[in-house]
């Protein structure tokens, strides 16, 4: 079985331990600050839009990662991030971890807007033709158009795209590691990550209606997560 046994171990290393923090404050402004009575809205202005929204700022990329949606989605991320990510960031040191955290987190949300803009594709090139023409009256545009402008407003938020970069570079690191599943089911990570990921694929390419979790966001942070770190330890193996 692979272990882990760093010469010095800090079990909540700087960049997870300040993680933490700033999620665990930004889901306390989110239930607070700006509570249902608010005229301010976290999700419009930090949260990810599509690129076709008019809600869409470049900096959401980023303010998404630090979002989340309820109390078992910010358990269950920053549980993550501690188990894993605490390996990887004394491993790596803070600098590389947080450039990591940030490149799956950025990569997954690019590769998660790819995608909707591909499945939207049609219906954009329809919008536009109603605007341009001028046929947004009847019944049938206005259902569109509703319709429409409610899918490319949905707010995609989480930190589930980093941080199933940093499940996979683990895996990656160490796939005989044993990880036990509901603290009492031991499994391989390798057989873990398989099976997360394989999971996850299926129902990304499903795309099932009303399925609202952002599945190509979780896939896309997986295969960014794997090429940096497959290249990493290619270029600099005395990190691992």
């Amino acid at each position: 079985m692979t272990q882990f046994r760093p010469s010095s171990y800090n079990s909540l290393p700087t960049i997870i331990k300040n993680l933490l923090i700033i999620n665990g404050l930004m889901f306390l402004a989110q239930n607070t600050i700006a509570g249902p009575t608010s005229a301010f809205s976290f999700e419009d202005i930090f949260a990810l839009h599509a690129f076709q929204s008019d809600l869409f700022r470049p900096w959401q990329l980023i303010t998404h990662m630090f979002l989340h949606g309820d109390l078992g989605h910010i358990f269950g991320n920053m549980l993550a991030l501690w188990m894993f990510g605490s390996i990887l960031e004394n491993i790596w040191g803070p600098k590389q971890f947080l450039l990591f955290y940030f490149l799956c987190g950025v990569g997954a949300a690019m590769i998660h807007l790819g995608i909707l803009s591909f499945e939207l594709m049609d219906a954009t090139k329809y919008y536009h033709e109603l605007i341009t023409s001028g046929a947004t009256q009847t019944a049938d545009a206005i259902d569109f158009m509703a319709r429409y402008k409610a899918r490319i407003d949905v707010a995609t938020l989480g930190a589930s795209g980093a941080v199933f970069g940093i499940l996979i570079a683990f895996v990656y690191l160490f796939p005989n590691t044993y990880i036990y599943i509901y603290f009492f089911i031991p499994m391989k990570a390798k057989w873990l990550g398989i099976l997360y990921f394989s999971y996850e694929l299926f129902f990304a390419l499903k795309n099932s209606a009303g399925d609202n979790v952002a599945r190509w966001a979780h896939v896309g942070g997986a295969l960014v997560g794997f090429v940096l770190v497959y290249i990493w330890k290619k270029r600099n193996r005395r990190f691992y």
